[in-house]
């Protein structure tokens, strides 16, 4: 691995992964959370803009940026899902849950589809498109949304973060279509 600044955002967004989980889980402000979030979301779009700016782009930061982003979606989502006092200020529980079960488990199957893809020496297949790039900032901006929510903002600010998420869920399913039916002659010669 090279240490460069990408490289070093992206490890900094995989070690806030722990405080965001440990803050929301001790009912740290909503705010707090949803600030330290936001910086991590905001390393995201830094990381990769550094990495092609300053022409050091490398595999550690290819396979661990993904990784890192899929981790934090992923950790807090399951928070939110499980959290009695999210589930009262959300509009429907149960969609709310099952967007979160979608989410998840279309980074799985993706992560798994392009390990195996890798394996095949077809991993520019399941490229990241701008479509993933798309649903994974709505995912960020909902998720700070919702978070910002649980200080206290109006219901306004809950039901467009769960709109958000909402989107962002079908983005997440429209984004695995893609890329299923990219890899799809691949897989049926195997």
């Amino acid at each position: 691995m090279r240490w460069t600044i990408a490289n070093i955002l992206t490890l900094f967004r995989v070690a806030l992964i722990p405080v965001i989980v440990t803050l929301y889980l001790a009912g740290a402000s909503g705010y707090l959370t949803a600030g330290v979030f936001l910086l991590a979301g905001l390393t995201d779009w830094a990381d990769g803009y550094l990495a092609r700016q300053r022409n050091e782009e490398s595999p550690f930061g290819a396979f661990l940026d993904p990784v890192a982003d899929k981790l934090m979606v992923s950790a807090v989502l399951v928070l939110m899902a499980a959290d009695p006092q999210m589930r009262q200020q959300i509009f429907s529980p149960a969609l709310f849950t099952i967007i979160v079960a979608i989410i998840i488990g279309r980074e799985i199957t993706i992560s798994a589809l392009r390990e195996w893809m890798a394996e095949l020496g077809s991993r520019g297949v399941v490229a990241v498109g701008w479509i993933g790039k798309v649903k994974t900032t709505l995912q960020f901006v909902a998720i700070t949304v919702l978070l910002f929510a649980q200080a206290g903002l109006q219901k306004g600010a809950v039901v467009f973060g769960e709109l958000l998420l909402y989107t962002a869920g079908v983005l997440t399913l429209w984004s695995m279509f893609i890329y299923l039916r990219r890899a799809w002659p691949s897989l049926l010669e195997q």
